[in-house]
């Protein structure tokens, strides 16, 4: 061996690619036995780790092959040379491609730096080939010296950062600031160390470099550790678990238990049940994980290809669970789900199970499947349409159907008011009725704008009957307390009145009672603005949970809407009838008239008539119809 090969050989040293090794080695450890993010992008740093493997691993072979330059083929030596380095600059590109999912960016918006990064490595490999056979770049010659060339390799580097840094600045508020300063200062760190070892005239440390923005980007970006005290993991996490196994065509199954105890900012677990946590999700499934998605709600996952059996383990956990639960007494909910392709992102089956939870009886727990699903899809379904219509606030909306329900009038023997009903008319579900959709629009922020159309509708439809002939004296329209709590509310009715060109006194709006303090004041002055203008009041469902007298009084309501319950129960016991008797004489005394709601028969109506009603209203004069077909019960006048 030449004097100059043997120079070149002794200043490296292959302590550098063995740490580097190391270091890979130890993050696959981690990859599997932590719990990492695995998003697309995390995809692109995995095979960065691979990468850097494989240039450490041929960067040794590569400077072994060196000693025996003359004794082995020097295609050998080439060739292992040329691994490494295609390795290294792989690394570079896929750094480019994990930067751009990182970012989010579409294929437009990335192309830009695909093609100068595409350039870059293109030209970098072209020199690497070209600089070999002329002569220029690393060769071997015809004596057995090495020669190294012109180093392309560093500019390289510093031309993949400059295009990858170029896009983060470009994008940055797509990105943390932090991180971007964190990888920026490792990337700095990497510089330093080439430059020290370029000084010292060694390429020993070259992969050992990468290693600096990979050990920050997992640190920053894919990093989910585990909650030492139950050994869960983030919701984050939960959503990453779900994209992933959908990726791979995974079925997986889902437990989830929530308890409204530990619902809500810095409430913790006593010992006793983390230490419940961790051994029900270990004893039962071995390789699952649990998610905590809020303080009180934890989903428990496992891949079901990994273990077979798990319809009988989760049997078994439920009786286990019975068994030790008389010890903590804690309000539970619980259900299993398998994977169901309706359901695609991490967000569906949480937003699934929060819909479960609210609509079950705690300390219970359900297998769900298809027929909750459906029902759950169906909900999204009516809330999506019901947003739809909200934004595009239009008053003729042709989902949104007005009907009534005629009410009778004691002292006329006529049908000449009715009450206004909401009803739903979607294009995949039909016919949707309040009991569904009303609940669903108050959580939702929604009310409001069906309530405007209602009233729109009801005007119309007002005018529509006087100007054909027909005596209305007024048909009440419900409004919820949610309603009222807009500024413009009164403006907004009288105005929506009075661009009918109908009387005010033709409309009334349905209240029911609040028990909250701050809603019963803005009752109250919502009815005194409204009075003056010759708008009804009437107090609905009267008799149903909260009702307290002293604040009814003091509403000036003029009609008191006694519930169907109070028409059953007067009919089923003496004491209930001369209670409910004496209720409606004590508010027509004070000037209140009173209807009474679901009279279905001539006994009810006898009874209620008999109980000084005003007026009656229930099936057996009517089922709610289409506000149109009021014409059927309402008179023409003379």
């Amino acid at each position: 061996m030449t004097q100059a090969l043997l120079t070149y050989y002794e200043n490296f040293t292959p302590v550098g690619d063995i740490l580097a090794l190391a270091a890979c080695i130890v993050f696959i450890i981690l990859i599997r036995h932590a719990y990492i993010n695995r998003t697309k992008s995390f995809f692109y740093l995995k095979s960065a780790i691979i990468m850097i493997m494989a240039s450490a691993l041929f960067d040794i072979i590569y400077h072994i092959s060196v000693q025996y330059i003359g004794k082995i083929p020097v295609f050998v030596n080439y060739f292992t040379r040329g691994i490494y380095h295609f390795a290294l600059y792989s690394v570079l590109w896929l750094f480019v491609l994990y930067t751009k999912t990182l970012l989010g960016l579409d294929r437009k918006g990335a192309r830009p730096y695909f093609i100068f990064a595409a350039i870059g490595f293109i030209f970098v490999g072209a020199f690497e080939i070209v600089g070999t056979i002329a002569g220029i770049g690393y060769h071997i010659d015809e004596n057995g010296g090495v020669h190294s060339g012109f180093p392309i390799y560093p500019f390289a580097y510093v031309y993949f950062m400059i295009v990858i840094f170029a896009m983060v600045l470009r994008h940055q508020h797509r990105f943390v600031r932090m991180v971007i300063l964190s990888v920026a200062e490792t990337v700095a760190a990497s510089f330093i160390v080439m430059g020290i070892q370029r000084l010292c005239n060694q390429t020993s440390f070259t992969v050992a470099t990468f290693l600096f923005p990979v050990f920050a980007l997992l640190y920053h970006v894919h990093s989910n550790p585990y909650d030492i005290e139950t050994g869960t993991v983030s919701e984050h996490a939960f959503e990453d678990f779900v994209e992933l196994a959908g990726s791979k065509g995974e079925n997986c199954y889902f437990m989830s238990m929530y308890m409204h105890d530990f619902e809500g900012k810095g409430r913790k677990y006593p010992r006793r049940i983390q230490q419940a946590v961790r051994y029900f999700s270990t004893k039962f499934f071995k390789s699952a994980t649990v998610f905590q998605i809020s303080g009180g709600h934890m989903i428990l996952t496992v891949e079901t290809r990994k273990i077979p059996g798990y319809m009988e383990r989760s049997q078994w956990m439920i009786d286990e669970f019975l068994k030790v639960y008389p010890q903590y007494r804690i309000d539970y909910k619980i259900v299993f789900i398998e994977s169901d392709s309706r359901l695609v992102k991490g967000n569906d089956y949480i937003a699934f199970l929060h819909y479960m939870h609210d609509n079950m009886e705690k300390n219970s727990f359900i297998r769900a499947g298809n027929k909750e699903v459906e029902t759950y899809l169906t909900h999204q379904y009516i809330i999506s349409e019901l947003k739809d219509i909200c934004e595009k606030k239009d008053p003729d909306d042709s989902r949104v159907l007005v009907y009534c329900q005629p009410v009778y009038s004691i002292k006329t023997g006529k049908f000449d008011t009715a009450e206004s009903l909401m009803r739903l008319v979607l294009p995949k579900t039909g016919m949707v009725f309040p009991d569904i959709f009303i609940p669903i629009a108050e959580r939702n922020g929604y009310i409001g704008s069906l309530t405007k159309i209602i009233l729109s509708k009801t005007c119309k439809a007002v005018k529509k009957l006087i100007e054909s002939g027909y005596y209305v004296k007024r048909i009440s329209v419900n409004f919820s307390v949610y309603d009222l709590r807009e500024e413009d509310f009164c403006s907004v009715v009288e105005e929506t009145i009075r661009s009918n060109d109908i009387p005010f006194e033709k409309i009334a709006i349905e209240l029911t009672e609040s028990q909250n303090e701050a809603d019963f004041k803005l009752i109250k002055e919502r009815i005194n603005e409204l009075k003056g203008s010759g708008i009804k009041f009437y107090l609905d469902d009267f008799g149903t949970g909260y009702s307290n007298f002293e604040r009814i009084m003091e509403l000036p309501f003029d009609i008191v809407k006694f519930d169907r319950s109070l028409v059953i129960a007067s009919g089923n016991d003496e004491r209930y009838h001369s209670m409910v008797s004496n209720l409606a004489r004590m508010f027509r005394e004070v000037h209140y008239s009173v209807l009474y709601e679901g009279i279905e028969d001539e006994a009810d109506e006898a009874r209620c008539i008999e109980m000084d009603a005003r007026y009656l209203q229930g099936y057996k004069y009517s089922k709610p119809i289409p506000i149109e077909r009021l014409t059927e019960y309402f008179e023409k006048t003379s």
